[in-house]
This record gives C-alpha cells, structure tokens and sequence, in this order.
C-alpha cells in the first residue's frame, strides 16, 4: 500500500497563499520526507545534462525536502549547495544525505533575496517551483503587485550575483514566457534567455539563462513549438500543482 497520498492530505494547504507563510513550511517539513514539485529529476535530466557537467559548482534554491540534489549527485556533479528558508527543511535534508553517504553536499539555512555567498562563485545556480512561491499572491499576472516584482527582481539580482561570469541559471516553473519575460529581460541582466518545455498532459518550462551572453537584440529562443494552454482540470496535474496554475481564459 503507498502511504504518501495520506500524508499529502495532511500537508495540503487550504490556499496557496499558505505558501508565503514560512511557519506553514516549518509544519510541512517536520510531518513530509520528500515531494517533487513539477515532476522529479528524470522527467527533465536529459535537458540539464546539457548545461551542467560534474565539474560544475551548482547552487539549488529552496531545496525543501526534494530529491534533486540527490539525483545530480549521482550524475557525478559532488560540488552541490543547497539552501532553503526552512530550519526544519534544513536539519532534516542534512541528516538524510549524510545517512545516504553524500557528505560533500552542503546544506544552508538561508533567504534566497540575501544570499550568502560571494560574488561569481557558481557555475550553475537551479529553482524548481521556488521562484513561482513569489507569484501566488501576485494578483494580474499580466501586471504584478509592486511587492511581488521587488521580491523577484531581489531574486534574480542574487542569482545574477553569484553566479560566475559564464554562469547559467536554471528555473523550472509553471511561469510561461510571457509571464517571466519582463522580469528574465530586465536591462541590468546579462543573461540570454532560452527555454525548453517537458511533461505528457502538461508541458512545464525548463529556462536557461547564460549569464554574459544576452544579444544586443534581447530576444528570447525557445521551442518551435506553441506553448500550450494551462487552463486545466485539476487532476490533469501532479499533486499540488495545480494551484500554481493561471487560468488565462478566464481573463
């Protein structure tokens, strides 16, 4: 019998503004192992191996209780940082990586809008659902609340920050290009910006931002493929993911 669905009943927030409440994450870490937001590292393994390499230092934004560093780890990548906001999360992530013997990993308590580390000293720095936390309580994604762009541009000065100057960041979101271009194409930013799409019933952006490359142009390369609709039904999605989507019919 899996006893997981259970305890994702348990933790399952009323409303996704719970997700900006740090004592609700605090709860959910002691009670919760592991949950992958936006599908788990084999869904999307094929496309970060083509920008990170084991020689890669790589920075993971709010790990929560995620398997990702996990799975990079195993790929032959040993030079990981994690932070999440959470002590729980943290204590919790520290001891079942050294139970499984990854004891290069190192894990931070520490806020992704102050991180703690020194300028240009990542290859890689990776998000996955961390970034879409500061959107739940938005309001229009066409035109965000002014807290909510303040809080995201903190986020992506950090990572523009840290990062080396070849630097790549990677975000894995529910956030389409149209949602994300006005923030990823912000003038103080070197970065290019591309993306690639995954999943079956649902595709989920995979963005890669190589800081120094950015075009005189700031055009943006994605798929030729068109982006499809995220106006669905909520069993069409993976557990809680449903309430991160936008429902852009409805606007």
């Amino acid at each position: 019998m899996d006893r997981r669905e259970p305890e994702k009943t348990d933790v399952l927030p009323s409303t996704a503004l719970a997700y900006l409440d740090r004592n609700y994450w605090d709860k959910r870490f002691a009670q919760e192992e592991h949950y992958e937001w936006f599908k788990d590292y084999s869904h999307f393994r094929h496309l970060l191996q083509q920008h990170i390499t084991p020689h890669s230092s790589v920075l993971e934004l709010g790990c929560g209780n995620s398997q990702l560093c996990e799975e990079l780890y195993r790929d032959g990548i040993t030079e990981l940082t994690c932070i999440d906001l959470s002590p729980i999360a943290v204590d919790k992530m520290k001891q079942r990586l050294i139970n499984k013997g990854y004891k290069e990993i190192k894990v931070l308590e520490a806020d992704m809008l102050d991180l703690p580390f020194e300028d240009g000293c990542f290859d890689v720095v990776i998000e996955k659902g961390t970034m879409d936390v500061l959107f739940v309580d938005s309001g229009d994604p066409w035109n965000p609340h002014p807290a909510t762009v303040e809080k995201v541009m903190k986020m992506l000065h950090e990572i523009h920050r840290v990062l080396k100057p070849e630097g790549i960041f990677i975000s894995i979101t529910f956030g389409q290009p149209h949602f994300r271009r006005r923030f990823f194409n912000h003038p103080e930013f070197t970065w290019s910006v591309e993306w690639n799409t995954f999943g079956e019933t649902f595709h989920y952006f995979l963005y890669i931002l190589k800081k120094g490359q950015r075009s005189s142009e700031s055009e943006e390369c994605g798929e030729k493929t068109s982006i499809p609709s995220i106006s669905l039904y909520h069993d069409e999605l993976e557990g809680e993911d449903y309430l991160f989507r936008t429902n852009i019919d409805e606007m």
